[in-house]
């Protein structure tokens, strides 16, 4: 599945919440799918504008795209449904953390730490606003939740994964000796 297709999936669920503007449906998937998902205002208005043209949204207000509101057309829940049938392309991870700890011995035990304390922190912020959306969902009541809770419950598992990574790390670094490090040249 094209990097484009990846868009139109998020830009088409977005409105198939609900009618926005484009600036809305980039909030909306920052902070509803951005724990696992982003695109960015150069990716969602050219998106927006040529579904448009394809006649799979529909504008209801005159103006500029980010002033307007668009709404999901029959053809573009059509649209959404098969591209959500398309295989799911595997993108290449990219993990800085993972990068500089693959290097560390140039770094030595002690900035490996201070890292991977790092990410755990992050991580442990992660599990509460994972936290937070599932009361959130679940107050909610909407027909859709357990689909919604799905996606929350992959973040709190990989949180919690995150975070048990990091404490079995930090032991394991507490462990090493702490070399003098090595210089690049």
């Amino acid at each position: 599945m094209s990097r484009q297709s990846q868009t139109e999936i998020a830009v088409l669920g977005a409105l198939s919440v609900e009618p926005m503007s484009g600036y809305a449906v980039r909030a909306a998937i920052t902070e509803t799918l951005g724990h696992f998902w982003s695109e960015s205002f150069g990716q969602i208005y050219p998106t927006l504008s040529r579904l448009e043209t394809e006649g799979h949204v529909v504008r209801d207000a005159v103006g500029q795209t980010s002033g307007s509101t668009f709404r999901l057309t029959r053809s573009g829940r059509s649209r959404l449904v098969a591209l959500l049938h398309e295989p799911i392309a595997a993108a290449p991870p990219r993990n800085g953390t993972l990068l500089r700890l693959f290097f560390g011995g140039l770094l030595g035990p002690d900035t490996c730490a201070e890292i991977v304390t790092a990410a755990r922190d992050h991580a442990l912020v992660l599990l509460g606003t994972m936290t937070e959306a599932r009361a959130a969902i679940v107050a909610e009541g909407r027909p859709d939740a357990a689909y919604w809770l799905i996606t929350v419950s992959a973040g709190e598992h990989a949180a919690k994964a995150q975070i048990a990574w990091a404490d079995e790390t930090l032991e394991v670094l507490r462990r090493l000796p702490h070399r003098g490090l090595r210089s690049g040249s």
